[in-house]
């Protein structure tokens, strides 16, 4: 009898250090995030998350023709409740092969932790290419020059 599979919660050993981000994102163009959307009723399914690895100023029009364009790329067919910001990102070492992204909202949190301001792309959506992000499941995938 095959036994069903379980989720297992991602535990946080550390954070990477300031440098470690540095040399972490060095051939860095950016990340991607899925996961199931945690709000109780959301509008769309799945939560997105894309990490430019740039600080820079974005213009608005530009902004909107980057979500445009990763939305074409990934088989996004939806979006709403966009963020388009630079925010706060450290980066959690855990079981997983590469550092998970991780938005620092609170400013305690941010006190305590090593981040970087880079600019995010962060959105409800829907798409069928991220099945394992509407079974249930989060994960993430960095993209390099």
């Amino acid at each position: 009898m095959q036994t069903p599979f379980e989720a297992k919660p991602l535990h946080t050993k550390s954070y990477l250090a300031t440098n470690e981000i540095d040399t972490l994102l060095e051939n860095v163009n950016y990340i991607i995030m899925a996961a199931p959307s945690l709000l109780s009723a959301p509008k769309l399914p799945l939560h997105f998350t894309i990490i430019l690895n740039t600080s820079d100023l974005i213009p608005q029009e530009i902004k909107e023709q980057l979500l445009k364009k990763f939305c074409a790329e990934l088989e996004i067919t939806q979006t709403s409740d966009v963020l388009n910001n630079r925010e706060r990102i450290a980066f959690a070492l855990t079981t997983q092969e590469t550092p998970m992204p991780h938005h620092i909202i609170d400013d305690v949190q941010a006190t305590e932790i090593p981040w970087k301001l880079l600019h995010i792309i962060d959105f409800l959506g829907e798409s069928d290419a991220f099945k394992e992000a509407k079974d249930g499941l989060s994960g993430w995938s960095y993209s390099y020059n």
